[in-house]
Order: C-alpha cells, then structure tokens, then sequence
C-alpha cells in the first residue's frame, strides 16, 4: 500500500495537492486527525474493496494529534507500508495576500485572539514538530498549474533514496522557504541587458550560448558540483529525504536557469534528481 500524508500551512496549497493526487488515482481523504490514521488503513487492508493508493491531507486544526505523526509514520513503514510526507508552506506575506484575495477566515481565527498574521504564527508554531518530517515545497510564488506539476513529479521518486531539488529563482521574488542550500549566481554576466536575449530564459540555446562564453559561469557550476560532491555523502547519513539546492540570479529567468539544467544533466545520471523552475512558466 501506497500511503501519502499531505500537511502544511493552511493557504499554502495543500488541497490543490491533494485534489492532484485524486487525479493521480489517490483514495483522499481530507482534514483527517493523526491518531485516526492507523485505523484508517487497517478498515482499508481488511476491505474487500481494498485500495492500494491513499492520501491524508492533516492540518493544525488536529491538535495534539499532530505530536504522535512521526511515530505513526515509523509504525506504518515499519509494517511494510510506502508511507511519505509532503509538508507544504509559503511566506506570511504569500499566506496573507491568498486569505485576502478568497476572503476566508483563516482556520486558527477561532482559537487565536488576534488578526490574520496572528493566527499564521501560531499555526507555523503548531506544525514546527512535523514540518521537518518529509518533503518540503516552498509554493509563495508557485502557481496552482505549476504546483500540481511539482506534485506529480515528486509522486515518480523512489522515496528509498535521497533526492537532489535544484531550483532557480530570483532573489526579486525572494528566497525559496524550502531551499537548504543557497547559491547566488547575480554577479555572473547578465544576459537581459541584451535585447535579444532579454524575453528568452536559460533553456534557450542562445542564452546558453551568452553564457558558455564566460568562464567564471563554468567555473561557478563546476565549484557548486564539487560543493555537492563533497558534503552529499554526508546528507545521506542523516537520513534525509529530499535536499534542495536553490540558485538565484535577479529575476530567475536567464542565469539560475541555466546553471540549474546544467547540475541536473551533470548528477542525474547517477542521483535522483528533481528540476524546478519557480519564476518561469
């Protein structure tokens, strides 16, 4: 059995994930206390309609469930089941601005005395125990379409191995929550200065021409690779899941782009490797 547990801060996207994974052909099931879940899969497991794929979406809201999860997960894994968590954030500005955009009420505003940011604070406070227990995804300014690609992308991974994130942004938009490594690639030669160049992105082999004609940019991805190569083995002995490697250019659109294609193509033939790019479509 296939079990995928969906958490996150409330406005982050967590019911876009887990309508994606419905899609996916995902048994879901929304809003469903931590200490329920064993219970949950045991009624599934016994079930003459047995379903192989399923997906919880848990939130704040659980209470102190929420303390028991990380030994429930080892509990499940530890009986054979593919159990994997997706924890999904934004910045407080992203959160505020989704609230005030839908005109919801935020679902901590009945048990915090205070306005929105408030109640944000003290549910990031709430999930701080579990939010370091799977796969992170930073969705501040991710679109629903690129977020559900993201999504589908993650469900294609071996979760038995580490898997290497490298992700462009521009430091414009600000720095990805979820990035545990952060390369800044802006003193590189900007290639937006060149009309030309300006409307195309790092993909295009004209700006990977722009960019293969300084040194100090093969000089930087060859520096950042023997930067991986060093202290990967050492990600590895600490049992992580996922370690994401962000790099940002201004607006992430030419350089970041670039240099992370290129570290893809270097270290997928031998490491599972994700490829995302937040600032362009």
């Amino acid at each position: 059995m296939q079990l995928i547990l969906v958490s996150g801060l409330s406005g982050s996207g967590k019911s876009v994930a887990l309508k994606a994974l419905e899609d996916a052909g995902y048994f879901a099931v929304d809003n469903l206390p931590a200490t329920l879940i064993p219970a949950l899969i045991d009624t599934h497991q016994s079930s003459p309609t047995k379903r192989d794929r399923i997906a919880i979406s848990i939130d704040a809201r659980t209470g102190e469930t929420l303390s028991a999860l990380p030994q429930i997960v080892a509990s499940l894994q530890d009986r054979g089941i593919d159990c994997r968590v997706v924890f999904i954030e934004a910045r407080d500005d992203a959160l505020a601005r989704r609230f005030s955009e839908s005109r919801r009420p935020h679902p901590m505003s009945d048990r915090v005395s205070g306005d929105l940011s408030a109640c944000i604070r003290e549910e990031r406070r709430i999930l701080s125990e579990i939010a370091d227990l799977g796969h992170h995804i930073d969705t501040s300014d991710v679109s629903p379409g690129k977020f559900r690609e993201w999504i589908k992308d993650w469900l294609k991974l071996d979760r038995t191995r580490l898997t290497i994130a490298f992700q462009s942004f521009g430091f414009k938009h600000g720095i990805p929550n979820d990035a545990d490594i952060v390369f800044d690639a802006r003193f590189l030669p900007n290639p937006y200065y060149d009309p030309d160049l300006r409307p195309l992105s790092g993909r295009d082999p004209a700006v990977k021409r722009f960019l293969e004609a300084d040194l100090n940019v093969a000089r930087l991805i060859d520096d950042i690779a023997s930067f991986i190569l060093r202290w990967l083995p050492s990600y590895m002995s600490d049992n992580r899941a996922a370690l994401t490697i962000a790099i940002g250019c201004t607006g992430g659109q030419h350089r970041s782009v670039y240099i992370v294609e290129e570290l893809a193509n270097r270290f997928g033939s031998e490491q599972q490797v994700l490829l995302r790019h937040r600032d362009i479509s």
